[in-house]
């Protein structure tokens, strides 16, 4: 199992804490990862409303890895929809240059409807202009210089002056449901997913997974191959009943939102397997169901709801400390399929 941070990066115009001051927050906590030997960061890209306040990544974690030096930094995700590919490309071939080969990819088609309404861009279009865009991502990477003319983007004769410093960078695509999942697996990519926006149970995950893996195995690939890379809000304290008192108020604000068509309360979510909300035994518990549901790779998201700093950074010092040992043992016990 390997492990990793990620963070909406939500702001609350109306509380105490600016764009600044939450940035500083999250710079603090990527060093913080990096110091219990978390494998990466990822953090949202997110537009034209509080519910994510970093719309340019690629800055943020320029910033970020200027303070660390080992802990991979990505996007979770790159909306390529709302990108020209190349520019993007030559975006994060800087960022992993910087970074010293720490670049991590996650790449998606966009789901919330006003950012679609604010780029001009018609939701119908979002999987053909995902999947050009990704074409022509990969293709600009080579090196090599290319044309191309598409449905959406068009290319004369180009090459990169800046490639990225690893090849090929790592890279996973989100999904939402079972039939995309197949397919990402039949494309021998590695998956990303988070449960509770589209996910009813852990075994609802597991049908999402199998088809994953069914997806490798019909392409011809190790069916236990890839990377199932699943995020879940967390907040571990010593007892369950301080961690739930901690972060219902967080967890309430952070739901508490025009985004959600469908809210879920902490107790609905909690009994669906769908947050790691407890104390270790429970959280690891938790996660070795998810593991043989066929999760690989856990990414916690800590920071939400405007939760305050110090319990963000109590949680992820117990998980690393408490957690992550009872995760490793209950595995050895009895292992994940595939493992």
């Amino acid at each position: 199992m390997r492990y990793s941070v990620f963070s909406v990066v939500d702001h609350y115009p109306a509380g105490p804490r600016g764009v600044r001051e939450l940035y500083g927050q999250v710079l603090d906590e990527i060093a913080r990862a990096e110091a219990l030997g978390f494998d990466a960061y990822f953090i949202a890209e997110h537009h034209f409303h509080e519910y994510g306040a970093v719309p340019a990544p690629p800055v943020l974690l320029a910033a970020a890895a200027e303070r660390t030096h080992r802990i991979r930094l990505g996007p979770a995700v790159a909306v390529l929809p709302f990108h020209d590919p190349v520019r993007l490309a030559e975006q994060y071939a800087v960022l992993d240059q910087v970074s010293g080969g720490r670049l991590v990819l996650g790449v998606g088609s966009g789901y919330l409807a006003h950012e679609f309404a604010g780029f001009g861009i018609d939701p119908a279009e979002k999987r053909a202009r995902f999947d050009e865009a990704l074409a022509v991502l990969e293709l600009a990477w080579r090196g090599d210089r290319f044309t191309h003319h598409g449905r959406y983007f068009h290319y004369e004769d180009v090459a990169l002056n800046v490639l990225p410093l690893q090849r090929p960078v790592p890279l996973w695509v989100a999904v939402l449901r079972a039939e995309a999942a197949y397919h990402i697996g039949a494309q021998g990519r590695n998956l990303m997913m988070v449960p509770y926006a589209s996910i009813d149970s852990l075994d609802h995950l597991a049908q999402v997974t199998a088809a994953y893996r069914r997806g490798r195995q019909d392409a011809g690939l190790d069916p236990a191959g890839g990377d199932v890379l699943l995020t879940f809000h967390t907040h571990v304290a010593p007892t369950t009943a301080q961690a739930v008192t901690e972060a219902r108020p967080a967890l309430d604000r952070y739901i508490a939102t025009r985004l959600y068509a469908r809210r879920r309360s902490l107790e609905e979510l909690d009994g669906q397997g769908l947050i790691l909300i407890g104390d270790p035994d429970t959280v690891a518990a938790r996660i070795a169901r998810a593991a043989r549901a066929g999760m690989t790779h856990l990414m916690t998201l800590d920071n939400f709801g405007a939760m305050d700093a110090a319990l963000v950074a109590s949680s992820m010092d117990l998980f690393v400390r408490e957690v992550v040992p009872r995760v490793e043992a209950l595995l050895a016990a009895a292992p994940a399929p595939g493992a």
